[in-house]
């Protein structure tokens, strides 16, 4: 049985999340937790020296929230009707980060699919505040699906690595899991910037050859460029559904994360982009 969270603001975007998370696991047995979270605006300090009893505020934001998640799941069902899937509702008066992270403890979540959405809704954003900030501050796997995706099969994976990763990392079988289930070609790519790989850059490379031996997989170089252009030249000629990353805690991701301009990271807002976070990031 898997643990799938699905924040939502009732946004159409987080429902095409939603609705991805819907068809991605719907041969899966999964229980799926549907979580709202709120804090009304007139909730700030001010409000509360002025008026320290208020609880109309809260009341009211905690029936609209128990409301439209319920009407979420109701039109879930209505398009999706999946014996293998069950739903739980979960509407609470806190920041989304620090209750994301409280309910992958008190429910053992597996991975966490959110819609991306802009804070100022621009296009230009690539990926919305809220969901960096969930993939920064989670140890936990995170989809974010672009705007207006449709669903893909991910048939073809592309997973670019430095090679500076731990062969040992507990959601490594998350990506076999998924070329297993979808038959996916992996491709696997390295920015070569004309120094060789190290001795445990070599090893890493040998062990992901065995790990994913039963699995369609190529490796690919591509030299003279960063890891920003040869994941962008590369999904120029070839047809790519899901991105992989490893988020390491000092790594070429970093800057990737914090690129907001769509002309640097313009790839992003195409496929859905799987974030595994590094063993660092999970201690």
């Amino acid at each position: 049985m898997k643990h799938i969270l699905l924040p939502t603001d009732f946004s159409d975007n987080a429902f095409n999340a939603i609705q991805y998370a819907m068809h991605f696991f719907k041969e899966d047995m999964a229980t799926f937790y549907l979580l709202n979270t709120f804090t009304p605006v007139a909730y700030h300090t001010g409000y509360l020296i002025e008026n320290p009893t208020p609880y109309g505020m809260e009341d009211i934001a905690m029936i609209n929230s128990n409301r439209d998640i319920e009407r979420t799941e109701e039109k879930i069902k209505e398009k999706f009707d999946n014996p293998n899937h069950s739903f739980v509702r979960l509407s609470t008066f806190n920041t989304l980060v620090a209750e994301i992270k409280d309910v992958i403890e008190r429910y053992n979540i597996d991975l966490i699919v959110m819609g991306t959405k802009g804070a100022t809704g621009a296009k230009e954003v690539f990926i919305g505040t809220h969901t960096m900030y969930t993939i920064k501050k989670v140890s936990c796997p995170v989809i974010a699906v672009p705007a207006n995706f449709e669903f893909e099969e991910p048939k073809d994976i592309l997973f670019p690595t430095d090679y500076n990763l731990d062969i040992q990392n507990k959601y490594l079988p998350l990506i076999k899991e998924i070329c297993n289930k979808h038959i996916s070609r992996l491709h696997i790519l390295n920015a070569y910037y004309g120094v060789a790989l190290d001795a445990g850059q070599q090893k890493t490379k040998s062990d992901l050859d065995v790990y994913f031996e039963n699995n369609a997989h190529i490796f690919h170089i591509a030299e003279g460029m960063d890891v920003l252009e040869a994941v962008e030249d590369f999904q120029k000629k070839h047809k790519i559904n899901l991105l992989v990353m490893l988020h390491n805690k000092h790594s070429f991701f970093e800057n990737l994360l914090f690129t907001p301009v769509i002309n640097k990271v313009a790839y992003h807002t195409n496929v859905p982009f799987l974030v595994i976070p590094s063993k660092e990031r999970m201690r």
